[in-house]
């Protein structure tokens, strides 16, 4: 019985698919057809502008600098960039990417000169170049079905039928413009079978497919010792000129890609490793909107989006030949940089293993490491400042120092190197470590220091120039190293320290409270409504945690007056993270309070029961923090050899 049912569960599922697809192919006349672009002139619209919506028409949201600090560090001062919702579920720290992208297609969709030129994507491997192609191919799949007249192999919009004397008034009639010619194929059919009666032309409603080749064409490197222009524009069918002159349109076999992707788009795959002579029906395609027809059957008319990617060192190789110009010409060239953004850098292997079937544990900074190695490899030397302080003021952090924060105008750094985010490492060669990580352990569990080491095994595999990699491997070794102990450093004590952010914001309002006295020259009114003056040796015990004593003193209690009059100005919530400087102070004041005895119990071989106690309570409160007990252990574990060697 149960099987039974089974099968009619099926059976009405698959019936449900043959309706569905019989409905996204229905057939109609011509007049019907034109019907329906009165009634949504958007039918009729051409391959640039159909792109242009896809993107734009599930919306943006504006990322307003002038309202957030971190975004107005990253990107200036009177920037507002839009985030497209078509984008920004699957590509992070690409924004300024992505506005070329769509300015691209919006003047094109207004028949600027963008529409007769080619979008080439250029970047290093892994940077993201063809999954931006495939969503936008699928982002064609998902827009409105086109029309095209029955049995035209170029998709032909059924509107390139209505002859150039009505056109003008037809414009008019169904608010459209008319562009094009009909295909060879095509026409012949109207002047033999129709006897040049249009109308009784049948109209096709399809749907865009990638996998059928409906209205998208691809083309793959071609070898040079065998390149056939068939590929691109389709070729005659020899068996066929026994019966038809050879200049008859019946002959041709219209299916290379620019044929299948009219009315859509073509890409070409890694574009620069095919010979010139080879793209020249890219340019014809673009400086007149036609192609050549394969034999003696003259040009077509082509509307479609031509996209092409390549990696850089081919692209420098191609642009270096001036014999290349009439296509250079014809590009609009988009850069596609590594991600050097760390928050954004971990959006996308947080995105990778969502999709993939890793059910690893990931410990807490585990991929924070494994992206901070990433984006420290993709940044240039400056003068200015280290590397390190380099990836967090592009990241939109405050870095501060002696108790300043660092005034280094980030778009200035950005200005000094051109190609900054056009080498490094991958996002794959990443992605493979972790993988790597995890298969050299048995607890399904990975951990910064498992990170550490499965990064630097398979450097020490990759074939790179000797001193890129010791400049790598220093960044791993050194400088992440270094600052994995810091970051490992504060989550002890805040498992050690019971209700950490109770006690840092106690000491981070206690210091206001002394500071404003001190500051204004009041007194302090204690718990007991008694006064008092400012504890001095309390705001030097913080303080001198940032290296501020003596008269220096003066200066940044002024400050941080300052700071919390502004904050408050503009009716904002003070928090003891909310000023840099002093949010540091606390933490490492709270650090050293329990640094002594965190050592003694850490690397204590025996515990007594008070100690044990203690122990067991900062693990648990680890693991709520996102640990689990196998990760716990080994962080621990290298906390007790690492940390605190003095």
């Amino acid at each position: 019985m149960n099987a039974a049912n089974d099968q009619n569960e099926f059976k009405k599922l698959f019936d449900d698919f043959r309706k569905t697809k019989k409905a996204k192919e229905e057939t109609l006349s011509f007049l019907d057809y034109l019907e329906e672009v009165q009634k949504n002139p958007e039918l009729a619209d051409l391959a640039h502008k159909r792109m242009y919506k896809a993107i734009t028409q599930s919306g943006f949201s504006t990322l307003d600098t002038e309202k957030d600090v971190r975004l107005r560090r990253i990107f200036g001062p009177h920037s507002k960039l839009k985030s497209y919702n078509f984008f920004s579920e699957e590509f992070f720290g690409i924004e300024k990417v992505l506005q070329k992208l769509v300015r691209y297609f919006h003047s094109a969709s207004l028949k600027g000169e963008e529409s007769r030129q080619v979008l080439f994507l250029v970047g290093p491997v892994g940077a993201g170049k063809s999954s931006l192609i495939e969503k936008l191919k699928s982002g064609l799949e998902q827009t409105t079905p086109f029309y095209f007249l029955e049995g035209s192999p170029m998709n032909t919009n059924p509107l390139c039928a209505i002859p150039p004397e009505l056109r003008e008034e037809m414009e008019g009639r169904l608010g459209v413009e008319i562009e094009g010619e009909l295909d060879p194929v095509t026409q012949h059919k109207l002047d033999h079978d129709f006897k040049g009666d249009f109308t009784k032309f049948k109209v096709i409603k399809r749907h865009f497919s990638i996998r059928k080749r409906q209205g998208v064409g691809m083309v793959p490197p071609v070898d040079p010792n065998n390149q056939d222009t068939s590929v691109l524009i389709g070729s005659e069918d020899i068996s066929k000129l026994d019966r038809y002159s050879e200049d008859d349109p019946r002959v041709l076999t219209l299916n290379g890609a620019f044929n299948v992707g009219n009315r859509g788009l073509v890409e070409f795959i890694e574009v620069f490793k095919n010979e010139i002579e080879y793209l020249h029906v890219m340019l014809t395609a673009t400086q007149e909107k036609r192609i050549p027809a394969p034999g003696k059957h003259g040009m077509i008319y082509f509307d479609g989006v031509i996209l092409a990617h390549s990696n850089e060192a081919e692209w420098n190789r191609f642009k270096a030949d001036h014999t290349n110009e009439a296509i250079l010409d014809r590009i609009v060239k988009v850069e596609v940089p590594y991600v050097l953004e760390l928050s954004e850098e971990i959006k996308i292997y947080q995105k990778i293993i969502g999709k993939s079937d890793f059910n690893a544990h990931i410990a807490p900074h585990s991929l924070e490491i494994a992206s901070m190695f990433a984006i420290l490899t993709r940044l240039k030397p400056t003068n200015k400042c280290d590397l390190l302080t380099k990836l967090k003021l592009y990241n939109g952090d405050e870095v501060t120092e002696n108790g300043q924060s660092k005034r280094i105008n980030v778009m200035e750094l950005k200005e000094e190197v051109e190609d900054e985010g056009m080498s490094g490492i991958s996002t794959r060669f990443i992605m493979k470590s972790l993988d790597n990580a995890l298969s050299d352990t048995e607890t399904n569990t990975i951990h910064p220091i498992a990170v550490l080491d499965a990064l630097q095994n398979k450097l020490k595999e990759e074939p790179m120039p000797g001193d890129i990699k010791d400049h790598y491997m220093h960044i791993l070794k050194d400088i992440l190293y270094k600052e994995y102990l810091k970051m490992l450093e504060g989550d002890i004590t805040k498992a050690f320290v019971h209700a950490y952010d109770e006690q840092a914001e106690s000491l981070f309002q206690n210091y206001l409270d002394h500071v404003e006295a001190y500051v204004l020259k009041r007194k302090v009114t204690g718990t007991n409504n008694e006064e008092m003056d400012p504890d001095i040796k309390f705001l030097e015990s913080i303080e001198q945690q940032i290296g501020i004593s003596g008269t220096a003193a003066d200066g940044f209690r002024q400050d941080v007056m300052s700071y919390v009059t502004h904050i408050l100005r503009r009716n904002g919530q003070l928090h003891y993270t909310s000023y840099e400087p002093l949010k540091e102070a606390i933490e490492k004041k709270l650090m050293a309070s329990v640094k002594d005895i965190t050592r003694i119990i850490l690397k204590a071989k025996t515990r007594d029961n008070s100690q044990k106690k203690k122990y067991n309570a900062m693990v648990t409160q680890m693991i709520s923090m996102g640990y689990n007990e196998e990760s716990v252990e080994a962080v621990l574990g290298f906390a007790s050899n690492n940390l605190w060697k003095d």
